[in-house]
């Protein structure tokens, strides 16, 4: 491979005496450039190439020893296109939240960015404020049904339940993005129903703290199967990696499916 000309930039840091090997960093980097391997203290996580790593620090928050940082050095440029190919080599299902991810940062891409095209793309969702006009149907208010709720148990904030409750024995349970509810109207009835629920926010919320809390639910209540529903979002499809990465550490065989939902309300 002919060798590439380095230029100073913002890339991952790794801090090997820090990293224990977990592995969670590693789902969290759209770009799939982070990799475990052996070391002589074990294993480790180290960096596939350079210009895998975008530099704008996705996979931060997944490490719970706090082994990854962003520093500013002399590193080959970052190249959208041998980035691509390998998530399609390696990964295929993370393409879109990868395009998603540079959509979000389009305004942080550098100079040497190998796409300038995505700094003219639109950001996420999230980072918009956008609205739109729903077609408004007349209720007769006397005829109309009332809809039961169909929440079985308190509390439902993911930092707040035990795994000791009784309502995620052997249960079907729920893991919900907290904005579901409100984008999708049917959410009792379709999913709701006959299901233990935890909500929390992937983007907000402390994701060390959720690994821990789902890994002590599924190791102590040992429930039926997990279904993840999440916003279409890049950042709320940390739920679905936590829960993936949690089922690898225990090695439960638990039947597990994820559910997205548009900021408009319709199934993805």
């Amino acid at each position: 491979m002919n060798e590439v000309k380095k230029v100073k930039r913002k890339i991952i840091k790794i801090d090997e005496d820090l990293c224990n090997g977990c592995g969670l960093c590693i789902p969290a980097c759209p770009e799939q450039a982070l990799q475990i391997v052996d070391t002589p203290k074990g294993p480790k996580v180290r960096l596939v190439r350079e210009f895998y790593c975008d530099g704008l620090g996705a996979c931060l928050g997944s490490c719970p020893t706090g082994a990854l940082t962003i520093e500013e050095r002399e590193a080959e440029p970052y190249n959208e296109e041998a980035t691509v190919a390998r998530i399609k080599e390696v990964a295929p299902e993370m393409l879109e939240i990868h395009l998603q991810h540079l959509k979000e940062h389009a305004q942080e891409l550098p100079e040497h960015h190998s796409h300038k095209m995505y700094k003219s793309m639109p950001s996420c969702p999230s980072a918009q404020v956008i609205s739109w006009k729903k077609e408004q149907q007349t209720t007769n208010y006397e005829q109309r049904t009332i809809i039961q709720s169909e929440l079985q148990q308190w509390p439902i904030q993911l930092h707040l339940v035990t795994p000791f409750a009784p309502y995620f024995k052997n249960a079907d349970i729920l893991i919900v993005a907290d904005c579901v509810p409100f984008a999708y109207a049917n959410f009792h009835q379709d999913f709701l129903k006959g299901k233990s629920i935890a909500i929390g926010c992937p983007k907000l919320d402390d994701v060390d703290a959720y690994v821990e809390k789902i890994k002590d639910i599924i190791e102590t209540a040992n429930p039926k199967s997990i279904k993840v529903l999440h916003m279409e979002v890049p950042c709320c499809f940390g739920l679905v990696h936590i829960v993936e990465e949690v089922l690898k550490r225990t090695k439960k065989k638990i039947p597990f499916d994820s559910v997205v939902i548009g900021i408009q309300g319709d199934v993805k």
